[in-house]
């Protein structure tokens, strides 16, 4: 497994055309990785391409793509990073690439980190009796946490989010003054960035877009947060595999930062 890093040369016309659009973004990233076709399939429960754009600043753009197989970016180089001083360096290709496996495999049980997620949180509803149910993404910050926090969830990423100590809660005991929970308030965990996308969706092998019914919307949320490893085996699969759905529209990518210093919890 690889972790990649491309700055995003925000000046210039390919990168705004990639940033608009997430599939051709996510075009440009599976062209990193000459064996795969366009019309191959994600692999079924094995690691796969994952990618996330964060967006420090107006001019500071990231792309992260963990893979299975060394990228090679030179296109994106030339489309939307800087082709000239990447042609100067020889050892500065234009991006980063390091192996994850080690790092994948020195995670343990009880290993806390500060974690970045980009996810599509949906659920399914039924507006009438007898109607079939119908996927809608969460649009409240609350219930946004709330997916995340699922224990199931949780439970199958290999992982807990943290709760604040007492201290550092303006609620007490995590609760609004009407005695109900408050996820914001009791757990290391915020929303940001949230972003609705809404494209035509290519249909069939041609590529040619469907011109019936509406346009594909997805909605994309930014999660940070702290969480503790229950399950090492589990989160290695969360990390290489993704969360969710929209994987092929910049969501599911889970990645971790060190705390001020990796601590395992005492017995």
């Amino acid at each position: 497994m690889f972790l990649s890093r491309f700055r995003v040369n925000t000046a210039r016309p390919g990168a705004r055309r990639l940033l608009s659009s997430p599939q051709a973004m996510h075009a440009a990233v599976m062209s990193s990785f000459p064996h795969l076709l366009p019309t191959d399939a994600p692999p079924t429960d094995a690691p796969r391409v994952l990618w996330r754009l964060d967006q420090r600043a107006r001019a500071e753009v990231l792309l992260y793509v963990v893979s299975p197989h060394q990228p090679d970016f030179t296109h994106l180089v030339e489309q939307a990073g800087w082709p000239a001083a990447a042609s100067a360096d020889p050892h500065n290709p234009g991006w980063q690439t390091r192996p994850y496996t080690p790092f994948l495999d020195r995670l343990a049980t009880g290993d806390r980190w500060s974690f970045r997620l980009t996810a599509n949180p949906v659920h399914t509803i039924r507006r009438k009796d007898g109607e079939p149910r119908k996927l809608t993404a969460h649009l409240t910050p609350y219930h946004q946490m709330g997916w995340l926090l699922d224990e199931e969830r949780q439970k199958r990423g290999g992982f807990r989010i943290l709760e604040k100590p007492d201290e550092r809660r303006l609620l007490p005991h995590g609760t609004t003054h009407q005695g109900r929970p408050h996820p914001g308030d009791r757990y290391e965990l915020t929303v940001g960035d949230t972003r609705t996308l809404s494209f035509d969706k290519p249909s069939g092998p041609n590529g040619k877009r469907s011109r019936q019914g509406k346009p594909v919307t997805v909605v994309t949320v930014t999660f940070d947060g702290r969480l503790e490893i229950t399950d090492p085996d589990a989160i290695r699969r969360t990390l290489t595999q993704g969360i969710g759905r929209a994987r092929a529209y910049g969501c599911g990518l889970l990645t971790l930062a060190p705390l001020a210093q990796p601590t395992r919890q005492a017995s």
